[in-house]
């Protein structure tokens, strides 16, 4: 019980610090996600020891369930920031990123993680599917603050916000495909694959989120025209929504994180007027409340002696994955992305395509579907390399770029 106080004092007391001084914080090298995992590291089994994580069961399957909670109302957010036409409307734009960037960054990753470390390929197309997304909730952090809003255009926060919605659930058929060509044989690892997880978990979870979110988005709408909603309700019922939407799809065996996305975007389709005044509500809670959590557990359990045991190998891969992993699939595709329309805000969307809470759920998932905790610690690593490079980096860029647009606008 006194872990448990000591963690709500710390988890109440580091969003109420956030919340504070969320205009100087955003301004600042030090992004949230990474002052919420140095706080966890201080307090952890490395530091103060105040906590210890080790008492509290599994700690990798609490990692995986807290992440995929949080992605969960992360993507949610997502969904609702966004204006509704957005994804109808610039289709094209997404199909790119999705249908070729996103496997290009798998590719990329791969080769990389299986070039510097020598792992088996198998192995190295795991850790690059777990790390080939771009994770919303470290994304949101670097496009929603105010400096974020002040010098970048809304035309390209838009574009990462619908990338990183997307591509989270879609980076699950990357990390299923080596799973099962290692634990079945090829004829039947490649048939689930195409049968199992691209028909029915990738596309019943794109059928129970429009059916979920529509049919929340129209009660929600025949409450209101009758008076029985409360306005302040508004927020409760966008999370209720995400919390079901994440147990249908788990029952129902659907990608449940690509699920609440989609059914996001198909409520949003039924809201309008004064309920999308709440939505910036719904990414504040976000931002300040979840985004915490996750990364204390994070710092909590980081696997420290494990990537010394990398060396200088794992350092180079984490420079090499967050140089190449991105930037140049970016600039090759930039002719097909009207949003990008100049060169400089091109190369911070190409640097710019964190990695995060997306990768610390596949790598879970990896390590408990294999046994190979190998990808938990490579794919730490790289997260804790996104945070501290695009963290300090994230609030210099865009202002940068700020002065750049008014210089020769």
């Amino acid at each position: 019980m006194e872990q448990l106080n000591v963690g709500l004092t710390v988890t109440g007391g580091l969003a109420l610090v956030v919340g504070l001084l969320s205009s100087p914080l955003d301004r600042s090298w030090l992004s949230a996600p990474l002052f919420a995992f140095l706080l966890g590291v201080a307090l952890g089994p490395y530091g103060l020891q105040w906590l210890d994580p080790t008492g509290w069961g599994d700690t990798k399957q609490l990692m995986q369930e807290t992440a995929k909670l949080t992605l969960g109302i992360s993507l949610m957010g997502i969904a609702l920031r966004l204006p509704p036409s957005y994804p109808f409307h610039h289709w094209r734009s997404l199909v790119v990123l999705l249908g070729i960037g996103m496997p290009a960054m798998f590719l990329i990753s791969s080769l990389l993680t299986y070039g510097v470390l020598g792992l088996p390929l198998l192995m190295a197309l795991m850790i690059g599917g777990a790390v080939c997304a771009t994770d919303p909730v470290v994304a949101s952090s670097i496009i929603t603050g105010g400096v974020a809003k002040e010098n970048l255009p809304e035309g390209y926060r838009h574009l990462l916000s619908s990338e990183s919605g997307a591509n989270d659930g879609l980076a699950y058929p990357f990390v299923l495909l080596p799973i099962l060509l290692l634990t079945l044989p090829a004829g039947d690892a490649w048939r689930d694959w195409l049968g199992m997880i691209w028909l029915w978990e990738v596309g019943g979870s794109v059928l129970v989120g429009i059916v979920l979110g529509w049919g929340v988005g129209r009660a929600l709408e025949w409450s209101e025209t009758r008076g029985y909603l409360d306005q302040p309700s508004f927020l409760s019922i966008t999370l209720a929504l995400t919390l079901l939407v994440l147990g249908v799809g788990e029952l129902l065996s659907t990608n449940s994180i690509l699920a609440v996305f989609v059914a996001g975007l198909a409520f949003d389709q039924e809201v309008g007027g004064s309920e999308r005044s709440e939505e910036d509500n719904v990414q504040e809670a976000v931002n300040i409340l979840l985004t915490m959590p996750i990364f204390i557990l994070f710092g909590l359990i980081a696997p420290w002696d494990e990537w010394r045991a990398l060396g200088t190998q794992g350092v180079l891969l984490a420079l090499l994955v967050l140089a190449l992993r991105r930037l140049p699939v970016i600039v090759l595709l930039r002719p097909w992305l009207p949003a990008l329309r100049d060169w400089p805000i091109t190369l911070i969307m190409g640097w710019f395509g964190p990695i995060g809470v997306s990768t610390l759920y596949y790598a879970t998932l990896i390590s408990s579907r294999t046994g190979y905790d190998l990808a938990w610690t490579v794919g730490t690593l790289l997260v804790l390399a996104s945070m501290v490079v695009h963290g300090m980096t994230a609030a210099p860029f865009a202002m940068r770029y700020g002065r750049w647009r008014q210089r020769y606008s």
